[in-house]
């Protein structure tokens, strides 16, 4: 039996991917988080991980033009660090990714609820899992299609929020054409309204944020031409997230009073309503709907190809290696919709244990962010191996300033976690995320692989 991938996946669709992965529910719905801490100098925090994540991208990128194989960064965990490393990268970036999908489902269930107040929130959560399940068995040219235009419905609202803000900043549309101008970066208590330790509380959970950027990774063994569309993909993804990123957080917090964007709601339907949009509501309410529906399509099809790399690899089960007539795995596939299914379980069950206002999105959600990070440490150290080892002249797509820049990022990362260990916010996440790499740690170096 034929148990290759095919290479179905386009530019256009990697590309949109690899932002669509990192532009999820959190930036709709959570920025109020990063800004209560540090005020507009969350636009820092933003513009600091994100050139981090651009040096973590091309290291990949590096290793990725040379061998663009499906789950590429736990394949060079396993060649240029230890086989037992690379199933722990591996396990630790599918905990991640059936976490989001279980948080994504949960989410989809209760913004339903914004049209269907009596529908139960496990109804569309059900529905999402089935038709997601559908679309990642029949192609991966079919899941990339889907993550298209999920990302693509993202893309353009957030654009569209930018243009808005820019009216009311520069012509003042919206507030009777008083312009309302860039005083609120530095009134309100200044630029770093928290001090140095809100920023870098703040910083901790961005650098979170863009976990999901290494996808284009995964993506490799299914595309066309992927030398070429590799290179272009991440040399322009990543200015392209700073922008999204950078450009709507600078909207909200010069719009609106840092110190007042938890009041306002989203500020994403603030600002809409603002300039006249009546239903900004329900628009941004559907647009988080794909924005969910993007992170369960990204679980399901990263998930399924790490249990696919962990089965070629012989580290876990064969019967994850088998493929379809379409050259999908589908049996992996399978399992990780089940594994997704679990968070409906876990909508139902939990309220009944811990009290009906507990938001299980959010307990769910921050428990994969600690695993989430495993792979950038992977590709950081595995890139400094891989230059040792291959001694590659003439390389078009070289990492600046390696080794030095991969030891200055590892640095960053763990400082990042410990920030998150001193945040009473994120330290019980942070711990279930360390529970969770010890086991399977000491489970990989006994079994080993």
């Amino acid at each position: 039996m034929n148990n290759n991938l095919k290479r179905e996946l386009t530019s256009r669709q990697m590309q949109m991917i690899a932002i669509g992965g990192t532009i999820g529910v959190g930036l709709f719905m959570g920025a109020t988080s990063t800004i209560k801490w540090t005020g507009p100098s969350v636009l820092l925090a933003y513009a600091i991980a994100g050139v981090f994540v651009f040096l973590i991208m091309r290291a990949l990128g590096e290793m990725v033009y040379i061998y663009p194989d499906t789950g590429s960064f736990a394949k060079f965990a396993n060649d240029y660090i230890h086989p037992s490393f690379s199933f722990v990268t591996a396990g630790s970036s599918i905990f991640n990714w059936i976490i989001v999908g279980m948080s994504e489902v949960i989410a989809v269930g209760s913004y339903f609820k914004f049209w269907w107040p009596d529908l139960p929130s496990w109804i569309p959560g059900l529905a999402v899992v089935v038709i997601l399940l559908a679309a990642n068995l029949v192609s991966v040219k079919m899941f990339g299609e889907f993550e298209f235009w999920f990302a693509a419905v993202k893309v353009v609202t957030i654009i569209l929020m930018i243009i808005a803000g820019l009216g009311l900043i520069l012509f003042g549309i919206g507030n009777n054409f008083n312009p309302i101008g860039i005083s609120h970066l530095w009134d309100h208590g200044g630029f770093f309204t928290g001090g140095f330790s809100g920023f870098f509380f703040a910083l901790s959970i961005v650098f979170g944020s863009y976990i999901g950027i290494e996808l284009i990774g995964i993506t490799a063994g299914e595309t066309k031409d992927p030398q070429k569309n590799i290179v272009k993909a991440i040399n322009s993804v990543v200015w392209r997230i700073l922008i999204f990123y950078i450009g709507s957080i600078f909207i909200i917090v010069t719009v609106y009073p840092w110190d007042e964007v938890n009041q306002i709601g989203s500020p994403f339907v603030a600002t809409f309503a603002k300039v006249g949009i009546t239903s900004a509501a329900t628009i941004i309410n559907f647009v988080v709907i794909t924005a969910a529906m993007s992170g369960c399509n990204s679980g399901i099809f990263s998930t399924s190809r790490m249990l696919y790399t962990l089965s070629k690899q012989k580290q876990i089960s064969q019967i994850f290696y088998k493929t379809n007539k379409n050259g999908v795995p589908h049996i992996a596939v399978i399992a990780v919709s089940i594994g997704i299914f679990l968070g409906i379980i876990l909508d139902i069950t939990l309220p009944l244990i811990l009290g009906k206002d507990t938001n299980i999105f959010v307990y769910v959600f921050s428990a994969g962010v600690l695993p989430g990070m495993v792979p950038w440490f992977a590709i950081l150290i595995s890139h400094i191996n891989f230059r040792k080892r291959e001694q590659i002249k003439d390389h078009p797509f070289k990492m600046p300033f390696a080794p030095v820049s991969n030891i200055i990022t590892i640095i960053m990362l763990i400082a990042v976690v410990i920030g998150m260990l001193f945040n009473s916010e994120t330290r019980v996440s942070v711990i279930i995320g360390m529970i969770f790499i010890l086991i399977i740690s000491l489970y990989a170096f006994i079994k080993k692989p």
